[in-house]
């Protein structure tokens, strides 16, 4: 068989060629970073909790890996840097409200017409899919999306002011700038308390050294600290002799019942408000700009069909240019 002239061989028949080199998917790897736990690799529930490094993890997953650290075949690698829960942050995620009104019986892996992200930014209702990128607030855990927090800083007015002292901090040589948390009111600082959510890998690097620096300093103080319990344990030694009178000492229990009575809670800052009506001013007027720009013939496809022609008794029923 063969050799009769009728088959006519390619090289492509003869020679074989090297594969190429499979490439993974970036839009299910983007899916798993911000719709999945990085340690589980289950759907996100809250509580969701993150690491200084911006990972998102489910809290009972990362429980599970505390207390035995073999439940995760690669958790050693992915969440290796946290050694206790004080060490990361729970979050407050803002529900979809599309997603609530549509219900949750998809799955979040499908690519259904219709499904929606389970969690939104509080100030742009965006979606957290990876689209664009969140950042979460230190202090109070609040999530929200980097684009809004930014229009809110440029419309705040807020002025310099020193570390907050209720907190105990030591002050630093420059004056920091604290802001307001726009969703619950917590002072942070946006420099040092805003971080990135499943950043680059560029980023990531970045907040891995100042999250070593933050370990670093967080440990120098504790020694310093004991040094100052060790000498305040002396003094007080040394003072056992002089005891104060029991007058003074009923007084100073009198005052002190006194400051720990609840005190009502502070109402929170009228400029949250002004703010948020700035940001929706403004993305207003980014829309304006949006559909100014557009074609006559894509303003035609939003326009109604008030101004259309109605059709006449010689029109009616067939196509032409005018119907």
């Amino acid at each position: 068989m063969g050799n009769d002239g009728g088959s006519i061989p390619d090289r492509r028949d003869l020679v074989k060629t090297k594969a190429k080199a499979e490439q993974a998917d970036k839009a299910n790897q983007t899916r798993a970073r911000w719709l999945y736990c990085a340690l589980s690799k289950k759907p996100l529930e809250e509580p969701v909790v993150s690491c200084a490094l911006g990972k998102l993890y489910n809290k009972d997953a990362l429980i599970e890996y505390m207390l035995d650290k073999t439940a995760y075949g690669d958790g050693a690698e992915i969440c290796g840097h946290i050694k206790s829960l004080k060490e990361v942050k729970t979050l407050k995620l803002t529900p979809n409200p599309a997603r609530s009104r549509k219900g949750t019986d998809s799955p979040p892996d499908t690519d259904q017409d219709g499904f929606y992200t389970p969690f939104v930014c509080p100030l742009t209702l965006k979606e957290m899919n990876g689209s664009f990128p969140f950042v979460y607030i230190a202090t109070c855990g609040c999530v929200v999306s980097q684009a809004g927090l930014k229009a809110l800083a440029a419309t705040s007015t807020t002025p310099p002011a020193s570390e907050d002292k209720d907190k105990g901090e030591e002050k630093d040589d420059e004056p920091r700038q604290l802001d307001l948390c726009p969703q619950c009111g917590e002072k942070y600082d946006r420099l040092l308390d805003v971080r990135m959510i499943n950043p680059d890998t560029e980023t990531e690097a970045l907040m891995r050294s100042a999250m070593e620096a933050r370990k670093r300093k967080e440990k120098e103080k504790g020694k310093s600290g004991k040094g100052d319990k060790k000498s305040s344990a002396r003094k007080r030694k040394a003072g056992d002799a002089d005891a104060e009178p029991e007058p003074v000492l009923e007084a100073k229990k009198a005052k002190a019942s006194t400051t720990n009575k609840v005190q009502p809670a502070p109402s929170l800052n009228p400029t949250i408000a002004a703010a948020s009506r700035a940001i929706a001013a403004s993305l207003a007027q980014e829309e304006a700009k949006r559909k100014a720009g557009m074609s006559d013939a894509v303003k035609s496809l939003y326009e109604g069909k008030a101004n259309a022609t109605k059709e006449t008794f010689m029109t009616r029923g067939t196509f032409t240019r005018y119907a």
